[in-house]
């Protein structure tokens, strides 16, 4: 059962990467809060129209998609640019937008690196630090950055991907320190095996060895990142910044 956080009623919320998997729970979660999503979406209109009115149904008290590719950064902060000035501060962020593509290393190709590290890292660079004036004029200012499990500890096949998630924590630190004077607040959140549709796709096999490195011995639900997410872009967690917090049934033990 998912706490009411009251202080996230009509708070403005932007999530990233809202349409599937994690981000879609988040969104849903946060609208059951009757907070104020914004979300961005880049080409499919009907779609993120079609996710507006289930939001609103769910008890948003208002839902504005936004059209712009995080990774085009001009389209971005003018997206960003004319919300705010119509809307008002946006006070909470969960860059949560991640693409991998698993490969060995002697396989690994530039562009490989050059398309992950813009999504999962310098995206999520860019988006924060332009709404960071943004935040500074508002209040009870909460980030989450969406990291993972193999950012910690690495992953066979996964070295791109592991590197920009890595990059995350890091990140997320030095922006927790930088910003923590003005009460601004920053946490990373690691998700272990969360089931997905990726994870649905995976052989019997493959999942029993899988769970079998799972201390609690099974994957977990992508509402147990957003039952986490919520916590921390509430005043709940007032006094934590800066953490890296692991949802991995133990993994990382």
């Amino acid at each position: 059962m998912t706490p009411v956080y009251s202080d996230l009623e009509n708070k403005i919320v932007l999530v990233t990467g809202a349409s599937r998997g994690i981000g879609n729970t988040i969104v849903k979660a946060l609208a059951k809060q009757k907070a104020h999503i914004v979300f961005n979406y880049r080409g499919n209109e009907a779609a993120a129209m079609e996710l507006k009115e289930e939001l609103e149904s769910l008890g948003a008290s208002k839902v504005s998609p936004l059209n712009f590719d995080i990774t085009d950064f001009d389209k971005m902060k003018e997206s960003l640019d004319a919300f705010v000035k119509e809307n008002g501060n946006i006070s909470g962020l969960v860059n949560n937008a991640g693409i991998s593509k698993d490969q060995l290393v002697m396989r690994v190709k530039p562009e490989d690196i050059d398309s992950i590290l813009g999504v999962n890292l310098k995206a999520t660079m860019m988006l924060t630090n332009h709404l960071s004036r943004n935040f500074l004029r508002a209040k009870d200012v909460s980030v989450v950055n969406m990291s993972s499990i193999v950012g910690l500890m690495g992953n066979v096949s996964q070295s791109v991907y592991a590197a920009s998630k890595a990059g995350v924590i890091g990140y997320t630190k030095s922006f927790a320190k930088e910003l923590a004077s003005r009460k601004i607040r920053c946490n990373a959140v690691c998700p272990g095996f969360i089931a997905t549709q990726m994870t649905d796709e995976l052989s019997d096999k493959a999942r029993e060895e899988y769970q079998k490195s799972i201390p609690m011995g099974d994957f977990g639900s992508t509402e147990d990142v957003a039952s986490l997410t919520l916590f921390l872009l509430s005043q709940a967690s007032r006094y934590i910044t800066g953490e890296v917090i692991k949802v991995d049934g133990g993994l990382y033990i």
